[in-house]
C-alpha cells in the first residue's frame, strides 16, 4: 500500500531557494521563476514508477529524485505551471487518491535566536549550503512533518522578506530550514510560512510525535 506524504506546488521558485537546490540536486537544475511540483511517498521504492509515468506524459524536468527503502522523493520542474499541475495530477490518478490523501504539515519546531555570537556563526556556516550568516544577525530554524514541507516553507519565507536562506533539508523524517536576517524580517517570513502550512488541507499523521 502507498502512502501519499507530500504533495505540493510551487508556483515560482525564488532566486534563493532555486539556487540552493541546484547546490543539492543531481538531475536537471531548476531555475528562478519556474514552477515545481514535489512529492514524497512510502515505500521508497515505488517513486521510480510515478517518474517514469510524469517523464512520458509530460514535459517537465526531474530535479531531483531519492529512491530509499522508506519513503521516496521526486522534484520536477518547468516554466509552465499548467504542465507541472499536469504532472501532479497524473501522479494522483496513478496512485487512486486525491490532494486530500497527503499528510497535513505539521510545524514541529520552530526557534528564533537573535543576536547570534560570532562562533556560533561559525558553527552554522560550516555545515550550510546556502547564504551565510553574520555576527549580530538573528538565526530562525523551522522543522516541519513531513520533511518536504521545507521546500515550500522556504519558497513562502524568500516571497514574504529580504533574508538569507542558509540551509533546505528535505530528505528524511523531518524537514529543516534555516534562515538568517534581521528580526523584523524573519517574524514577516515567519508569518507567511506559518499561514501558507497550516492552511494546507490533508489528513492529520499523528507518528510525527507532536500530536
Amino acid at each position: 500500500m502507498i502512502e501519499l506524504r507530500t504533495f505540493t506546488y510551487i508556483d515560482i521558485l525564488q532566486p534563493q531557494v532555486a539556487a540552493f537546490q541546484a547546490t543539492v540536486s543531481q538531475g536537471y537544475l531548476p531555475i528562478e521563476g519556474q514552477a515545481s511540483l514535489f512529492i514524497e511517498i512510502g515505500p521508497g521504492i515505488e517513486i521510480n514508477r510515478l517518474t517514469d509515468v510524469i517523464l512520458k506524459r509530460t514535459r517537465v524536468k526531474p530535479g531531483m529524485q531519492v529512491v530509499e527503502r522508506q519513503f521516496g522523493i521526486l522534484e520536477v520542474h518547468d516554466f509552465d505551471q499548467a504542465e507541472v499541475r499536469s504532472a501532479g495530477d497524473i501522479v494522483l490518478e496513478e496512485l487512486g487518491m486525491d490532494i486530500n490523501q497527503r499528510i497535513k504539515p505539521t510545524i514541529t519546531t520552530n526557534q528564533m535566536i537573535t543576536g547570534i555570537d560570532p562562533h556560533h556563526s561559525m558553527l552554522i556556516n560550516r555545515m550550510r549550503h546556502g547564504d551565510m550568516i553574520k555576527a549580530g544577525e538573528t538565526l530562525y530554524v523551522l522543522e516541519t512533518y513531513p520533511a518536504g514541507y521545507a521546500l515550500l516553507a522556504a519558497n513562502e519565507a524568500e516571497k514574504a522578506a529580504p533574508l538569507k536562506i542558509l540551509e533546505i533539508r528535505a530528505v528524511g523524517a523531518f524537514g529543516r530550514l534555516h534562515l538568517a536576517g534581521g528580526e523584523d524580517e524573519i517574524k514577516e517570513a515567519v508569518k507567511a510560512m506559518t499561514y501558507t502550512l497550516e492552511k494546507m488541507e490533508g489528513r492529520v499523521d499523528n507518528s510525527s510525535g507532536d500530536a
